[in-house]
């Protein structure tokens, strides 16, 4: 947890300070991306999955499945800036998509925020569509304002 809070960090300073702000940047990384959130997470269910490229953790995503509805959200989907554009980030999709199949679920599903698009248009091209929006009160006077994304499974 502490490994994958660390590289959280790392990416969060360097991709979203320009989208978000350093302060939102500093209170989502507490919120959501400290070690004690993800142990949080992990105890309601969310399941973690590691990338390494020789031996160096490099990305990571996160998943929850939601068999009720036939639905699989990507919670997190991130990689090290000197290994985007190399397949790390194909792979873990690759690897999500494999999951809902064998999972028998229907549906991936996502929020992104609506500045960021770099990511935007690789969910666009991976076969993931706009279906909504939502801007979410998430404390301490920030939000997040997002697009909904989805993509069907096959």
């Amino acid at each position: 947890m502490v490994a994958v809070a660390r590289l959280a960090e790392d990416i969060w300073r360097e991709h979203f300070t320009p989208i978000i702000g350093a302060d939102q940047v500093a209170y989502m990384l507490d919120k959501f991306q400290s070690a004690q959130a993800i142990s949080s997470q992990l105890d309601a269910g969310t399941e973690y999955y590691l990338a390494s490229v020789d031996g160096s953790l490099v990305g990571y995503t996160a998943l929850v499945p939601d068999e009720p509805s036939s639905r699989l959200m990507i919670s997190k989907l991130y990689v090290t800036k000197d290994q985007r554009g190399g397949g790390v980030g194909s792979g873990l999709l690759r690897f999500t998509e494999s999951e809902g199949q064998t999972r028998h679920l229907t549906t991936l599903w996502l929020t992104v925020n609506r500045f960021n698009d770099g990511p935007i248009q690789w969910y666009l091209r991976k076969g993931f569509n706009k279906v909504d929006e939502v801007k979410k009160d998430i404390g301490g006077g920030f939000y997040m304002d997002d697009f909904i994304m989805e993509k069907y499974l096959k």
